[in-house]
């Protein structure tokens, strides 16, 4: 046998040996065109014309007029003012209205309520002071009574040396008024300071008397720092706060 017989020529493997086969080529697809569908393609036909036709209309101009009727801001004769307001022209025949602010008085209730009083005691022809000792209108004496019978004179003129309801000064006024509960008072504030009893200022009570140190005025004590008197020339009987700490109280009748 020749050496080498059993080997395959120019150096292959020798025979009998099953010989490896190389792989098969795996064969791809080729890719196919991806088909949109039919909804898709509609939708974005809708979008775009809505887009294009809202782009249309942000470009239109406004109009206060209607532009389809012929008549533009400039062909009717219509100017805008420096505001930014229209100016209409208007026809010969309109009138212009004339507006004012109408004119009107306002009444308070303070100056009601003193043009009662006064309607209601400018022509007094009752019982004065001395009648009513004589006879006592409110026989049962009370410092509450006394004070409520003074408010109802409230819008009474202070007038000098008056003494009954068409008139009163000060102390006239304190005179008339106790009278008609029996006491009897001179007119006079210094006389009356010096009949009456002094009291605390916390004692005092609505219906005493309120007397400033120096005599120059009196009236009756309102309760809480406040006065009811008739005040001076040109004002009336009315209710305020006292306006100074130099005065004292005194009391009639009890």
């Amino acid at each position: 046998m020749r050496r080498g017989a059993d080997r395959a020529p120019h150096g292959g493997r020798p025979e009998g040996r099953s010989a490896r086969r190389a792989p098969a080529p795996v064969l791809t697809a080729a890719p196919q065109p991806v088909r949109r569908s039919r909804s898709k393609v509609l939708l974005s036909a809708l979008v775009m014309t809505f887009a294009a036709g809202l782009v249309a209309t942000l470009a239109l101009p406004s109009y206060a007029t209607n532009p389809s009727s012929g008549e533009t801001d400039l062909a009717a004769g219509r100017t805008l003012a420096k505001s930014g307001e229209q100016e209409l022209p208007a026809a010969a025949d309109v009138v212009t209205a004339q507006l004012g602010r109408d004119a009107f008085k306002a009444t308070t209730s303070a100056t009601l309520l003193r043009q009662t009083y006064a309607r209601k005691f400018a022509s007094y022809s009752g019982p004065s002071a001395a009648d009513f000792l004589k006879n006592p209108a409110h026989p049962p004496f009370s410092l509450d009574g006394v004070y409520s019978t003074a408010l109802q004179y409230r819008g009474v003129p202070y007038v000098f040396g008056g003494a009954d309801p068409s008139g009163f000064d000060c102390s006239g006024f304190i005179m008339f008024v106790y009278a008609q509960y029996g006491v009897s008072l001179p007119h006079s504030v210094h006389a009356q300071d010096g009949i009456g009893k002094p009291i605390a200022p916390e004692d005092a009570q609505a219906g005493d008397v309120v007397v400033f140190n120096d005599d120059s005025h009196d009236g009756f004590y309102a309760g809480n720092g406040m006065i009811l008197h008739a005040p001076y020339p040109g004002a009336r009987v009315r209710v305020q706060k006292i306006w100074t700490s130099a005065v004292h109280f005194v009391r009639f009748g009890i």
